[in-house]
């Protein structure tokens, strides 16, 4: 028996990096993935493959700042599984910058993509996880909203809000029977570290003191335990997947 047999996941950004992983380790897994993204071709490409190796997932175009594409996008679930179990909130994207280099655009994008779609994700998977008679959201966080970062301004405050927003979800819903926490990862092998790494013009990110930097598959496996049910008295709490660099 897999560890999310029966149950019915969302995950937003599934369409490459931790997104793609954690949907593919939920179908390994027995769940039945919505793979969420606003790359069409990458989003449907993951859904794909799920299916050729045996399990179970769509797609649905999702940009999750728009209040239309996550409506559509939690209705394609519960029309497609009758249910919503688990939501994972994880597209973001980074920007660079100190506070004095960081525009009034530059700001709202980061903010719009990274805290605002979380909090419209979440609004709209709430009344459908009620009415199911509970669920576990996900989000996807980051060791720079524990910690100041010296290489980002308006990145870090993005992941700053997502971890007090789940806490305050994890505590407003609980009576609901939803759970609400976050992850918080390092540097992990994407193609996200992968512009981070070009737009500071340094070769690679010094490896954490476990020696390496993390794979996607890490934070997979962070997000399978709180989507499961091995999670049931966990919530409003922050698992940092990051090799030790935040112990330093």
């Amino acid at each position: 028996m897999g560890r999310l047999d029966g149950k019915v996941a969302l995950v937003s950004g599934g369409g490459g990096g931790l997104g793609a992983a954690i949907s593919r380790l939920f179908a390994a897994e027995g769940a039945r993935v919505v793979v969420g993204d606003v790359r069409d071709a990458a989003g449907a490409e993951v859904a794909s493959a799920i299916g050729a190796s045996g399990g179970h997932a769509r797609f649905v175009h999702l940009d999750v700042t728009s209040e239309r594409d996550w409506r559509d996008a939690v209705a394609a679930a519960v029309s497609g599984h009758g249910r919503l179990d688990v939501l994972v909130n994880n597209a973001g994207i980074w920007r660079g910058g100190r506070v004095e280099e960081t525009s009034v655009e530059h700001w709202d994008a980061v903010n719009d993509v990274n805290s605002k779609g979380v909090f419209l994700g979440t609004r709209a998977a709430i009344p459908a996880m009620r009415a199911g008679g509970g669920g576990s959201i996900v989000n996807v966080s980051s060791i720079s909203g524990i910690v100041g970062n010296p290489r980002t301004s308006a990145y870090a405050a993005s992941k700053g809000a997502i971890r007090v927003f789940t806490k305050a979800t994890a505590i407003q819903y609980a009576p609901d029977g939803i759970r609400a926490n976050s992850i918080h990862p390092g540097p992990i092998d994407t193609d996200l570290l992968a512009q981070v790494v070009e737009s500071l013009e340094i070769e690679e990110f010094a490896p954490a003191p476990l020696g390496r930097v993390g794979k996607a598959e890490d934070v997979a496996f962070g997000a399978l335990y709180l989507a499961s049910d091995e999670s049931s008295f966990v919530t409003g709490s922050e698992l940092v997947i990051d090799g030790g660099a935040t112990a330093e």
